[in-house]
């Protein structure tokens, strides 16, 4: 998983002032699934990244903005 995507998880959770726990209930997985996408080890599934999306008031593309900036830089 892209690391970028790994720390903005991680930093909107906090902004959001929620803990890995809270956050997996709100999205009705594990606590450790929360744990791997925030340390880059496995990434949400779509259905995840949109309920993501909605939690934090964000557009899906936010989250996934290095991913689209990597994959530019590959082209150029």
């Amino acid at each position: 998983m892209n690391l970028e995507i790994a720390n903005r998880l991680l930093a909107l959770r906090r902004e959001h002032g929620y803990s890995q726990e809270e956050l997996a209930y709100k999205l009705g997985v594990s606590r450790q699934a929360v744990s791997k996408w925030e340390n880059g080890t496995s990434e949400p599934n779509t259905s995840n990244l949109m309920a993501l999306a909605r939690l934090y008031g964000i557009p899906a593309e936010d989250l996934l903005k290095g991913v689209e900036s990597a994959l530019e830089a590959q082209e150029k």
